[in-house]
Order: structure tokens, then C-alpha cells, then sequence
């Protein structure tokens, strides 16, 4: 292997192979080094008389501030019968590795995917693997996009957890980190211009200035590296809203336009998910209707009308949730804020989405995710405040809408840990900034600064590992019964998944919702009077009672 690296900044650059540094040459902003790198060998570049790892690498080992190791794709593939599947009709599970077994790693992942298969899961959405500073965390403090988290299980194990999950026949969903660099390990701008200025979570990248055009080829090829090398058959786009981008093609539609045509290449799907706070359908409208092309997004407004619904909490963001008729109107209409006037944010916020013309599966539906629940002071899940009742109506409305469904990691079986915010920076100023900076963030939000668990302990991480234990006992086990029958239903009735927004209707009589679907009405009952059920076969209930319909539980009906 010959080493390259793109360092239009520095006067020379050096390679450092096994400690021996070698001369590179120059040729225009890239500089090039033919020492000898067999696989297994590290490598820093060295610029200035500091060492610094590939912005590029595949392998980091020792951790984000040491050298990279070289890494080939070399693997025993097993998934070559693999087609993949296409978003429309899809349930996505969101998991997070280190939390989501006792030993956190991508081999134990693999021991519990057979549960998946069960539930009825389609897709598999893993958050971040991509290295960041110290062993445990989110993985949104990623420094080195390329390289899996070693203690994860590193690259390898990563091939291993996707070739498993095909083997299966689940999909599986990257999240994907292009907005920001962590605070801890970002020397990208040691390198060129990749930097340009900060947004909340860090320094964002320069995607429009002069230089840009190499940064923005750095994204997309990690985008693709993913997808290509790694079989990944989709990307969960963490908040492209904070993408600086004034290009006449904005980064994610060049970013959409390569991965259609990997696409082609490869034959199988492959999917582009965006998180966005911008409610606007042009990310998920077609290219050639002005849109940009990606395949789904993220619907907050839809979680925050539910959750306001099933909790009563209206301070801060969702207060505007608690409006009469939210639930209903955005089930319908998609957004909540749709050119409407946003109290949280100070201003008119969104635009109508065409439901004519958008299929419903382009947006995601959930009533609990890694930001709402570990954005928490507590990281307390729906559970610690809803009623078992009101979990499954919850699940009914997500899990016979048009949207796509979205369940978060133990959600099926109520899960009593919470999921809590944690990181592990060996630095100890950051840990005590980051430390300080959580608790003095929610106590502005009415949160006592005791509350907010240490992000830094280790004990925060294990009370976030899920309890599998407790999957089966009572009324976990109730609740994981009811969320495979409903994913199962789904299923089996075709107008329970149709994508059509026009064809949808709800209607509400006081805290009682039924959804229309077809020939089937889904009754739910949030209110706290019984409610007669329409004719027709019960096809699924949360209570034994065929006619009448207590509070906090749903019946699913078909006309007869």
C-alpha cells in the first residue's frame, strides 16, 4: 500500500511508518509516500513535528490521537445472495452496541438478533460506530468517520454484525455523523480548510468556501466507503439541518445522486435517512421535482404531539404540542409546524407537506428514540411516567400508520432501565466541562442540577444496558406479545401499511382516536371513559372486552 493524503495547509508532510518517517511528495494539494505498509502496519503523518492519524483511516486501535493502522476490506463475505429490501412497508429498530448487550460489542449484538427476527423487524438502525475519544459514549463525539470503534470490535466485527444481520434478513442503517467533529481528536484542520465555524455539538465542516470541494468529497466517499465496503444498506443522516451549505447542489443531493448510482451498481437498495429540525418534504422529494432525493426522514413533530398525549408534559419544545387537535392534524398532515408560528423557537417555522404526491413511508413514526429519551435530565424512558395501557395504544397509532415505524432499543418489552446520556473522555478538563455543562443545561430547564446523572461515571453506562432478563416477566412480556402481533398485523393486512396520506384519515372524539385504514378502523382510547367499538372482526385488542373499549387501550377492527 502507498500512503496520500489531501494537506493543501502544511509546507511539508512526512509519513510515519512503524516509526520511521518517510519523505512524501508533493503533487498540487495532495501529497504521496510508496514506503512499505503491509496490512497491520501503523502510520501517523507527521506535519510540524506532530504526529497526527489519517483522516482517512480504516483502523484505529490504539484510539483517536494515535496512529492508524493500515486495513484492507479483505473479508469471508457470506451475504452474496443478499438483495437488500427497500424502505416502503419496513419497521427500523434503533440500537446502540455498547449498551444494547452486557459486553457492548458487535459479537453479542449478533446473539440477540434472532430476537429482531422474531419481533418482526426489517431493518436494523445502529447509532455511530465510528471512533471517538474513550470507550464508552453516544458515538456523535466521532472524530475519525472511517474507522470502526475498536472496542466495538473494530472494523472486522462490523463486517461480522452485518453479515449476520443479512443472514437473517434484516437491513442495516448507519447513523452517520457529518454535521460536527467531537471536541476531542478533530485535527482535520492540521491538514487543509476542512473547518468553518462551529454549530452546537462542534466544529462544522467548511462544504461551500474555497477548498471545499475536497471536504465535501471527503463526506460523500465516506458516505459510499460505508455502503460499498462494508455492505451497510442505508444511512441514518444525523441533523442535516446544522450543514452549512449554500452551493447551488447542496451537499445531500450530490450525496443522494452517488448513492443511486452505487446503487445501480451493486444491485440492492440503498437508503438515505436525514434528521432534520427543518420540517420541509424537499429532502425527501425526488430530484427531478426539485427535491433533493433522499429516501425518509425523522417526524419530531409527530413524537412530540404523542408524547405530550400519553405524558401531559408541555415545558419547553412541547408546549405547542398540547394545542387542541395536534395529535390528529399532524397524523394527517405529517407536520405539526407547517408555516406555523413556533413559541420554542421564537418564530414561523416549517411548510405543508403535498400529501398527494408524498408517500407516508418517507417519514419516520415513533414515540421514543435516542434523543428523546437520553436528552432527558434522567434518560427515563416513556415507562417511568405512562401506564402499560397507554404504551400499547402509543405503539398501536405508530404501528398502524402510514408512516414508518421506528422502535427503540427494549421499547418492545417497556424496558424499566433508563437510556442516559454518558461519555468517557480521558481528558479530564473536558470530562469536568462536559460534566458541569449537562447538569447547568437542565437546570435551566427546571431539572435540580442533582438529578442529572454524572455523564462521566461508569455506572451511568451500565444502568443504560438493556435488561433482557425482564423481557419475558409480566408486563414486559405482555407488551413484547403485543408489539410482535401488531407488527405481524402489519404485515398481513396491506391497508395497514399503505403509504397513501390522502387515503388517511383520523378522526377524534375527545381523547379517543380512530385511525382509518381502509376497511379497518384503529380504535384508541386515551380518554377515561369506555368507548363502543365499531362492527367488524376484532382482529387485535389490548383489552378482552369485544364491545366496549376501556381507557388507555386499542382495538384494531375490520368491517365486515
Amino acid at each position: 500500500m502507498s500512503f496520500s493524503v489531501w494537506a493543501p495547509t502544511p509546507e511539508s508532510v512526512h509519513v510515519r511508518v512503524d516509526g520511521f518517517d518517510h519523505e512524501m511528495k508533493r503533487d498540487g494539494d495532495w501529497w504521496h509516500s510508496d514506503a512499505e505498509s503491509p496490512v497491520g502496519t501503523d502510520y501517523a503523518f507527521v506535519i510540524e513535528g506532530h504526529a497526527y492519524p489519517d483522516p482517512r483511516s480504516l483502523w484505529q486501535p490504539g484510539g483517536v490521537h494515535e496512529a492508524s493502522r493500515v486495513y484492507t476490506h479483505e473479508f469471508a463475505w457470506t451475504d452474496g445472495a443478499w438483495t437488500g429490501r427497500a424502505l416502503p412497508g419496513g419497521v427500523i429498530y434503533e440500537l446502540h452496541i455498547g449498551t444494547f448487550t452486557p459486553e457492548g460489542t458487535f459479537d453479542a449484538a449478533i446473539g440477540k438478533l434472532d430476537h429482531l427476527v422474531d419481533l418482526g423487524i426489517s431493518f436494523v438502525e445502529v447509532m455511530p460506530v465510528n471512533s471517538f475519544d474513550g470507550v464508552e459514549g453516544w458515538g456523535y463525539d466521532g472524530v475519525l468517520w472511517g474507522a470502526v470503534h475498536q472496542p466495538y470490535g473494530g472494523p472486522d466485527g462490523f463486517k461480522r454484525f452485518v453479515d449476520a444481520c443479512h443472514a437473517r434478513g434484516l437491513a442495516v442503517l448507519l447513523d452517520v455523523v457529518y454535521n460536527h467533529l467531537g471536541p476531542s481528536g478533530a485535527y482535520l484542520d492540521k491538514f487543509g480548510p476542512y473547518f468553518a465555524g462551529r454549530n452546537d455539538w462542534g466544529p462544522g465542516l467548511n462544504l461551500d468556501g474555497p477548498g471545499s470541494d475536497e471536504v465535501r468529497r471527503y463526506v460523500i466517499d465516506n458516505a459510499l466507503q460505508w455502503l460499498r465496503d462494508f455492505h451497510v444498506d442505508g444511512l441514518r443522516l444525523d441533523a442535516v439541518h446544522a450543514l452549512a451549505d449554500q452551493r447551488a447542489t447542496h451537499v445531500l443531493e450530490e450525496m443522494a445522486a452517488e448513492v443511486d448510482a452505487l446503487s445501480a451498481s451493486v444491485g440492492r437498495p440503498l437508503t438515505l435517512i436525514a434528521e432534520s429540525d427543518l420540517n420541509d418534504a424537499r429532502l425527501v422529494t425526488s430530484r427531478d421535482a426539485g427535491g433533493y432525493g433522499l429516501q425518509a426522514q425523522w417526524s419530531d413533530d409527530l413524537h412530540h404531539c404523542m408524547h405530550v398525549a400519553l405524558t401531559g408534559e408541555t415545558f419547553g419544545y412541547y408546549e405547542d404540542f398540547a394545542a387542541p387537535g395536534a395529535l390528529k392534524n399532524t397524523l394527517e398532515k405529517v407536520f405539526f409546524h407547517a408555516g406555523t408560528w413556533s413559541s420554542f423557537r421564537e418564530k414561523h417555522h416549517g411548510k405543508p407537506v403535498d400529501i398527494a404526491l408524498i408517500p407516508g413511508y418517507r417519514f419516520l413514526a415513533y414515540t421514543q428514540n435516542h434523543d428523546q429519551v437520553g436528552n432527558r435530565a434522567t434518560g427515563d424512558r416513556l415507562p417511568a411516567s405512562v401506564s402499560t395501557g397507554k404504551l400499547l395504544c402509543a405503539a398501536a397509532i405508530v404501528l398502524t400508520s402510514p408512516y414508518t415505524p421506528m422502535i427503540f432499543m427494549g421499547e418492545e418489552w417497556a424496558a424499566s432501565t433508563p437510556w442516559q446520556f454518558f461519555a468517557s473522555f480521558p481528558d479530564p478538563q473536558l470530562a469536568e466541562a462536559v460534566r458541569t455543562g449537562r447538569r447547568r443545561e437542565f437546570s435551566r430547564h427546571g431539572w435540580g442540577e442533582s438529578d442529572v446523572p454524572d455523564p462521566m461515571s461508569p455506572q451511568t453506562v451500565e444502568n443504560s444496558r438493556l435488561r433482557w432478563d425482564e423481557a419475558g416477566e409480566g408486563d414486559h412480556g405482555k407488551v413484547l406479545e403485543t408489539y410482535k402481533a401488531l407488527i405481524a398485523l402489519r404485515r398481513s393486512r396491506p391497508e395497514l401499511a399503505d403509504p397513501r396520506l390522502d387515503r388517511f384519515v383520523v378522526t377524534q372524539n375527545g381523547e379517543c382516536f380512530v385511525l382509518h385504514r381502509g376497511a379497518i378502523r384503529v380504535v384508541v382510547n386515551l380518554g377515561t371513559t369506555p368507548v363502543p367499538l365499531p362492527h367488524g372482526e376484532v382482529l387485535l385488542a389490548s383489552s378482552a372486552n369485544p364491545s366496549l373499549l376501556p381507557p388507555d387501550s386499542f382495538a384494531v377492527v375490520a368491517s365486515t
